[in-house]
């Protein structure tokens, strides 16, 4: 393994150079509640993820000016290492996030590296070059369940490294709270495989998030129809309506139907309705599923109503399209 040192922040170049690893530091769970944090800095990267309400953090500019970005549920932030920032919650308005710590270390022979990562992936190599010291994005949920698992590893290695027993936290004392470690010591030389797995998933869809940003920064409406579509194609298999494609990307659903409508010629019920009978289409084409339960693979409780929307949408009933379908395989078999 390298004995290089490197330094905390996600943008210097051995990332790029050298192989290394992610070495995580701290992590926890908090819920806040009229709370003002110190400014601070530390030698890692910070993602402050928001579960639930929201917050603000202040980001300290090189001239002694300060930045302000206020985070609501389903945002996160990423702090560059050596930034100084400061967190603050309103009273009466809780704030619960789940916040993560990490730095690098050299790689061992075989084992997955950055630099490796960022060589094959193209927006990764690009996001490592785009040097900042904070972002804010949004997120369709994908990050927070990659951190989720990833806080879920590291704690079950934690107890793994100490024999199975409990491990106790502790907590640090409000005039320490400045150094923002209120979480476990991790100090594992090796923090194992499938840690530095979730991590490259982590930085891969960071990454990616951070491209389609950037690429929608002219029009940030298109944005927010990617996210809803996406969230369609996740949900379409149960019972979603309009305020819940809504609150999936913070928008109100008005303002959401407008933008999606200006975006796809389409409202996003029709847009839902589409996705699932091209679904449903498919599933009575390739699948040997019965009629009377393809509604419920498409999130249509009723089968009378998927009865009808199939009909209105492709001018055959679910019954008059499998049979023309396997008439049409036995006509045309496939060739082998």
């Amino acid at each position: 393994m390298s004995t290089k040192r490197f330094t905390g922040s996600l943008f210097q170049e051995e990332l790029r150079t050298e192989d290394c690893g992610p070495r995580f530091y701290a992590y926890y769970y908090k819920q806040w509640d009229n709370y003002s944090m110190a400014y601070h800095n530390h030698d890692s990267t910070e993602i402050m993820y928001i579960i639930s309400g929201m917050c603000r953090v202040d980001v300290q500019k090189p001239d002694g000016g300060s930045e302000q970005a206020v985070l609501k549920k389903g945002q996160f932030i990423l702090l560059d290492a050596n930034v100084p920032h400061r967190l603050l919650v309103e009273d009466g308005v809780p704030c619960r996030m789940l916040n993560v710590e990490f730095g690098f270390a050299g790689s061992a022979p075989g084992q997955p590296s950055i630099r490796q990562l960022a060589h094959e992936e193209e927006e990764v190599e690009t996001f490592l070059t785009q040097s900042s010291p904070y972002m804010v994005l949004p997120d369709p949920e994908e990050v927070y369940h990659i951190m989720k698992s990833l806080v879920l590893e590291l704690d079950q290695r934690g107890l793994m490294d100490h024999g199975g027993s409990a491990i106790q936290v502790r907590i640090i004392p409000s005039d320490e709270r400045s150094h923002h470690r209120e979480a476990r010591n991790l100090k594992s030389p090796e923090q194992g495989t499938l840690v530095r797995t979730l991590f490259i998933q982590l930085l891969v869809r960071v990454a990616r998030l951070r491209g389609e940003m950037s690429r929608s920064a002219p029009d940030q409406t298109e944005l927010y129809v990617i996210r809803t579509i996406e969230f369609m194609h996740h949900n379409m298999d149960r019972s979603i309506q309009m305020k819940d494609i809504a609150a999936a990307v913070n928008l109100h659903p008005g303002y959401l139907h407008r933008i999606f409508r200006q975006h796809t010629q389409r409202t996003p019920t029709d847009y839902l309705t589409m996705l699932r009978m091209e679904k449903a289409k498919m599933l009575l084409q390739q699948t040997n599923i019965p009629i009377s339960e393809i509604s419920e693979y498409v999130g249509v409780g009723s089968r009378q109503y998927f009865h009808m929307l199939f009909k209105k949408y492709t001018s055959w009933t679910p019954v008059e399209y499998r049979s023309m379908m396997e008439r049409h395989v036995s006509q045309y078999p496939p060739e082998e």
